[in-house]
Formats: structure tokens, C-alpha cells, sequence
């Protein structure tokens, strides 16, 4: 279960003891954005956080919905609050999915749990406090002093993420998010700064910006112009991935940007990471190479040369790491487009590299498409992929060996005189290697979880590195 780091209600509230809400966040950055909107409104209303199902008066679970594994997880998760607690609030992805028998949004989950007491989709903030006050009707008026500028975060302190959009504008076959999260809804560009701002006065020291989208932030309201701290700026990804870089060097800190899509108009942005405003990394969901794979999956740019443009954001930002996610065994995938996508990750040497093997789900356009592979072909696809992606990445990180880089201390045991475990620019946090900090030369030097320190690459495991701090 995932917990706050807020100090409990004040004092002056405390002779009443305040209801006390179990909460499960499961899925995507983006999700977890949903449930610190909850918690931050929870904890405004006065209710605490239990750390067991059944100390909880109520439990909610934020679920995740896109493939079968993450819609197992959620409905046992679900049961099994259900069995130690009794009184469960479904919120997420997979409530806005309806069964075979029935597409009613919530079907899914009520006919598998029919004693939830409610089902909602994802972003319905309201949606679930109207359930919590009607099963656990709030302990007071709400007072904005028990709440920070920032919220409630589930991340550790020293990292956050920023969502800058909901939903989606596009169709790709074999997604159902827009389905669940609508279409594209930007948020206003002073709201987006003013968060990143008090986030980063917090003390947050890396700022990850998602979206389903990033790339197309402002399309929906054709970039208009906003302002903030007084001043007019565009709702336009450029604009605020500037004005994020500009906050982040006052502050010592990092932006790191994902869901970015190739469109042409990301190479802008380049020259910000070569200036060190932003860090040098892109998250590209590329899904595959092979354009008429692309075609069939529906995917935006697909018709963009991806690997002259990849040439070109090297050649603007020599330092720049991509990471990027693929799907092996699509529907009507042969051997020749198969190895077609092989041979793009050779020569495009892609940092940081994940791989599905395609499985199908429901309500998804791609299972009315011909060619369906077998399954076994499909993870043999998958793991023929990674045997080249992790060749790749291996032989980049041990091109680091003897370099100094930058790393932020994701914990140091022991006063931080024992080494630790941290990140460079070049990862992502729980979804790319580390750096695992050996204990300081120096007696005097400690190791702080949340902040920088310099460290020498002395060795590459696996999907990490080894380091000497300096």
C-alpha cells in the first residue's frame, strides 16, 4: 500500500479520532497523479491514511486496466481488501471497463466484486469523495493549512511527477485509454508552472513530466496563449518544457521528460537539453519500426523517419539517452518486419529498450485485425528482441567506465557512510537501471538520500553501474 509523507491532521483535531482511509495506487505515473489528487483532498477533508486493510474504515483501490496481468492484479487487489476490510471504493482504469455481457462502464468489477460499494473511472477525483462521505462521511470542514502547496505525493520527496494532460487524441489499434481517459485535455500552463514551483520549493529535486501525450500538449486548445507570474506563455510543449528548465536551474534540479512522440516539432526542445536547461533524456514510445506494422497499429508519426531523426537529436545533444518501448508479435507481423525492427534497434542503439509480446485486449480494434500469431512466437519474438536491446544498453554503459557523472541519491543506509543506491540523468526511476554508489574514500563525506553528488563509473552490472563517489 502506498502511503503519504504529510504529518497528521493538527492537534486541535486530534481528540476525535479522524477516519482513517486504506489506499491502494496501482498502474501508471499517471494513475499515481489520480491518487495523489485524492489523498491531497482526503487530507484536506481531515481523514488519515491507514497502512493495513484493516485498520482502514474504508479502502480505496486506484486500478490500472490496459492488459490482462495489470487487470488481474487490480481485481485481486481489490479482493482482497474486500476479504480484510469489507467496505472498498473502485476507482481507475479498470472501472470504466464493462464486462463481456455487459459494457456498462464498471461492469467488469462489479460483476466479479458485486460488494464494492462504488465504481468510478480514472481522473473522478469527485466522483470518489462523494462515496467516501457517504460511507465515511467526513470528520470536519476542511482546512487548507493541513494540506502543503504540493499535495499529497506518493513518491519519495525528493521526486515527483507532473502530469500536463489528460486523455488522448489518438487511436492507436491496440490501445482502449481513450476509451477510459477521453481525448486530449491540456492543462492550463500557469497551473502546470505554479505546481512544478511549489513542488520544487518542497524540495523535490527531479521532476518527471507525463501525459499520454507530452508531445502534443496545447493541441486541444490550439496553444493558446496563458499567462503566469504575470507574463504571456503559449500552451505549447517548447513554452513549457522552457519555462520547467528555467524553474529547475534556480532550483538545482532535474526535468525529465516522457511520452514524447517523434513529431518534427520535438526537435525544438533538443537544444534546451544541449543547454543543460532540461536533462538529456527522452522517453519515445516508439512501438516498433517497420512502417507498415506501424500502419496497422495506428500509430501517430508513423510515417516519420525515425532513425534520421534520432541521428539528428544526437548530433544536437551528443549526451542525450533514449528510452523507448516496443511490441513484438503484432497482428499480421511477419519475419521479414520482425527483423526489419531488429535491424532498427541495431543501428538506432536505443539506450534503454522494453519489449511486450503482444497480447490482446478486450475492446482493443487490433483483435479484429488477421494474422493473429501464436503465442509462443510472440515471446519468442519478445525475447529474441531483448537479447539485442540488453546487448545494446550493456555496451553503452560500459562506455561510461571512467567518466564522472552527476547522480541523485535514491538511498543511503547508514548515515550514508556505507555507499547507497542513486540515479544519473540516464535513469528514469523504477523503470531503468541505477547507480550503486560504493562507500565514500573520504570519512568526512556522507551520502544524503535527495541530493547530488559527483561519482566516478568504476564498473557496468547488468543494467547498472558501479560508482565511486568524488
Amino acid at each position: 500500500m502506498s502511503e503519504s509523507h504529510v504529518p497528521s491532521p493538527a492537534a486541535a483535531s486530534a481528540a476525535v479520532a479522524s477516519p482513517k482511509i486504506g489506499f491502494v495506487s496501482l498502474g501508471c505515473p499517471k494513475a499515481l497523479t489520480d491518487s495523489e489528487l485524492i489523498l491531497t483532498q482526503l487530507r484536506a477533508e481531515g481523514y488519515e491514511t491507514s497502512k493495513t486493510f484493516a485498520g482502514a474504515d474504508l479502502v480505496i483501490v486506484n486500478t490500472c486496466g490496459f492488459i490482462d496481468d495489470a487487470v488481474k492484479e487490480s481485481l485481486d487487489t481489490i479482493g482482497e481488501a474486500l476479504a480484510e476490510n469489507g467496505k472498498v471504493i473502485v476507482t481507475g482504469c479498470l472501472g470504466a471497463k464493462g464486462s463481456e455481457s455487459n459494457q456498462d462502464a464498471g461492469s467488469l468489477v462489479r460483476e466479479i466484486h458485486p460488494s464494492v460499494l462504488a465504481v468510478t473511472g480514472p481522473h473522478a477525483t469527485q466522483e470518489v469523495m462523494d462515496a467516501v462521505h457517504t460511507h465515511v462521511p467526513k470528520p470536519h470542514d476542511p482546512f487548507i493549512d493541513l494540506v502543503p502547496a504540493y499535495g499529497i505525493k506518493l513518491t519519495p520527496k525528493h521526486y515527483a511527477y507532473l502530469k500536463i494532460s489528460e486523455g488522448c487524441n489518438h487511436r492507436c489499434s491496440f490501445c482502449i485509454i481513450p476509451s477510459m481517459r477521453g481525448d486530449l485535455v491540456s492543462r492550463p500552463i500557469g497551473d502546470v508552472l505554479n505546481e512544478a514551483r511549489a513542488l520544487f520549493e518542497s524540495g523535490v529535486k527531479e521532476l518527471l513530466v507525463i501525459s499520454q501525450d507530452t508531445s502534443a500538449y496545447g493541441v486541444d486548445v490550439k496553444y493558446r496563449m496563458g499567462f503566469w507570474d504575470g507574463k504571456p506563455v503559449k500552451t505549447r510543449m517548447y513554452d513549457l518544457v522552457a519555462q520547467l528548465g528555467e524553474l529547475a536551474r534556480q532550483h538545482g534540479a532535474w526535468v525529465r521528460l516522457h511520452y514524447v512522440y517523434p513529431y518534427p516539432h520535438v526537435d525544438e526542445v533538443l537544444p534546451l537539453m544541449a543547454e543543460g536547461l532540461v536533462l538529456p533524456y527522452l522517453d519515445v514510445p516508439l512501438q516498433h519500426a517497420h512502417p507498415d506494422v506501424l500502419k496497422r497499429m495506428k500509430r501517430p508519426a508513423n510515417g516519420e523517419k525515425n532513425m534520421e531523426r534520432i541521428a539528428r537529436w544526437r548530433e544536437t545533444c551528443p549526451d542525450i539517452v533514449i528510452r523507448s518501448t516496443f511490441i513484438a508479435g503484432f497482428p499480421g507481423e511477419t519475419e521479414a518486419e520482425f527483423q526489419y525492427l531488429l535491424d532498427f534497434m541495431q543501428e538506432a542503439r536505443i539506450d534503454r529498450a522494453g519489449c511486450f509480446a503482444y497480447s490482446p485486449v478486450e475492446g482493443a480494434s487490433a483483435n479484429e485485425l488477421p494474422g493473429a500469431l501464436p503465442e509462443d512466437v510472440r515471446n519468442e519474438r519478445r525475447a529474441r528482441f531483448m537479447a539485442i536491446a540488453e546487448a545494446v544498453s550493456v555496451d553503452k554503459l560500459r562506455s561510461r567506465i571512467g567518466s564522472t557523472m552527476q547522480v541523485l541519491v535514491d538511498s543511503a543506509p547508514a548515515l550514508g557512510r556505507k555507499g547507497g543506491v542513486g540515479r544519473s540523468y540516464a535513469d528514469a526511476p523504477e523503470i531503468d537501471g541505477s547507480v550503486r554508489l560504493l562507500p565514500p574514500q573520504k570519512a568526512s563525506k556522507t551520502l544524503k538520500v535527495g541530493e547530488f553528488t559527483k561519482a566516478k563509473i568504476v564498473a557496468a552490472e547488468g543494467h547498472d553501474l558501479v560508482a565511486m563517489p568524488v
